[in-house]
């Protein structure tokens, strides 16, 4: 057995098991990876794809249990490629960072500009997707690291380091109704206020939607959400042009930015919540990747970021 039919079966696997597509990704043939697969099997003496004539269904049982042996394999092969250019180039590389869109439009144009003044050398990327998108990133490596508030947490191969917490804001148009609030008001504006405007908020897999969906279910209330969105933009755009009220992550309202707007924080009717970041376990972190992670929270010192993600039992 060899690396290169590792790299065969992972790359297979990772491509919903379409030998077209892993073979176009390896720069390599359809019948020589077929091949080396079959050659695998007949070293090993088990079969580790389930086939239907010619083509492949899935994993067999022994061979989900090859494939987590051979995943763990590859990854210290690629951590040994991370150590040599750690020690070889410190400050050049690059940072592939999957997010949301709430992310790239409000929270990282705070730690990137910084970033790339103290590793000029280091090339940024922003891959943006849905939540369990970027997780499925992260753990194909497509990403170093990811953002999001949802999901994360949840997805097993993945550590997740807690970065900041948001709660919801309301946001409506200045001659709105609910303006009229008064300070005191507006702190304790309720659930059936809310509800009595048709509401304008994210779809349901992203930024804190489930908690605005528990917290109406709770009390009875069904509100009539009349456009749901990915991103924050898109709501408040939709609240501009009096559609309805908006519900959108505290971040994403800044009323110097949005000066046609008015924000009210609604984080006692729905909740805090706390974006995090995910990296895949047991991965060799640049140097860069560290400090990258401090400046997204000063917390996450490399002491308290090694305990949890490269000394963590990847088994």
């Amino acid at each position: 057995m060899n690396l290169q039919q590792f790299r065969f079966i992972r790359e297979t696997i990772r491509r919903n098991f379409n030998l077209t597509e892993a073979s176009r990704v390896l720069f390599t043939s359809q019948p020589g990876v077929s091949k080396a697969i079959i050659e695998f099997e007949d070293e090993l003496g088990i079969k580790i794809f389930e086939r239907h004539g010619k083509r492949i269904k899935g994993l067999t049982k022994p061979g989900a249990a090859v494939a987590s042996i051979i995943d763990r394999i590859m990854r210290e092969v690629d951590n040994l490629k991370k150590v040599s250019d750690e020690f070889a180039r410190r400050d050049e590389g690059s940072l592939v960072i999957g997010c949301t869109h709430t992310q790239a439009r409000y929270f990282l144009p705070k730690v990137i500009p910084e970033f790339r003044k103290r590793f000029p050398k280091v090339r940024v990327s922003l891959a943006e997707g849905s939540p369990s998108q970027l997780a499925n990133m992260v753990l194909q490596e497509q990403a170093d690291l990811a953002l999001a508030t949802e999901t994360l947490a949840n997805v097993e191969g993945l550590t997740t380091l807690p970065c900041y917490s948001w709660e919801h804001t309301l946001v409506v148009p200045p001659d709105h109704p609910l303006t009229s609030l008064t300070s005191t008001q507006a702190k304790n504006i309720t659930l059936e206020q809310v509800a009595q405007y048709p509401i304008i908020t994210y779809d349901r897999a992203f930024t804190g939607r489930n908690s605005i969906d528990s917290a109406f279910a709770s009390k009875g209330i069904v509100p009539d959400i009349v456009l749901e969105a990915l991103d924050a933009d898109v709501i408040k755009t939709y609240v501009d042009v009096e559609m309805g009220v908006g519900i959108i992550a505290g971040v994403a309202f800044d009323p110097r930015r949005d000066p046609g707007l008015v924000g009210i924080p609604v984080g006692h009717l729905f909740g805090e919540h706390v974006t995090r970041i995910g990296l895949k376990k047991g991965m060799f972190l640049r140097d860069y990747v560290y400090a990258f992670l401090n400046m997204c929270a000063p917390n996450l010192t490399r002491e308290n970021i090694d305990n949890e993600v490269v000394f963590e039992d990847v088994e």
